[in-house]
């Protein structure tokens, strides 16, 4: 068997098992395995196709693998749902005290407590929502 089909096999081999692990570390390997296919086609001997499979396969960790990590680390940094809201102003719709209040957090009304029970949020201040405890926004009032 011709050294090129080996590795486009072993390429495209690396190439099934990465749509099964998802790590992206068979996916580069599945590339360097598919250029090397291409090296080996032109008839560059053994040791210069594992020379070229490890440089492109060191190629690929060097220069996808940081890229990948800050596409993660960004996906992390996305809030949503109710921890979007902490943090956010809302305004008070009703007096907010330790046993009831009202406030409107970006268009939806909640039911808030202030962060120490004996403060005492009129209608019409700005809050700041500290967290959100079940259903009820837990809130802090802005000076």
């Amino acid at each position: 068997m011709d050294p090129w089909l080996i590795w486009l096999i072993v390429g495209a081999v690396l190439a099934v098992a990465e749509i099964f692990t998802l790590t992206a570390a068979l996916g580069m390997l599945a590339a360097a395995a598919l250029v090397t296919s291409g090296i080996a086609a032109i008839g560059v001997p053994a040791p210069g196709q594992l020379v070229a499979f490890t440089l492109v396969s060191a190629a690929g960790v060097v220069l996808v693998r940081p890229w990948a990590r800050r596409q993660v680390l960004l996906a992390q940094g996305e809030r949503f749902g109710i921890d979007a809201l902490v943090g956010s102003s809302a305004y008070v719709l009703q007096e907010v005290n330790g046993h009831a209040g009202l406030v409107r957090i970006g268009g939806e009304d909640w039911s808030a407590r202030p962060i120490d029970e004996s403060v005492v949020i009129p209608a019409g201040s700005t809050v700041d929502v500290l967290q959100i405890s079940g259903s009820i926004a837990v809130v802090y009032p802005r000076e």
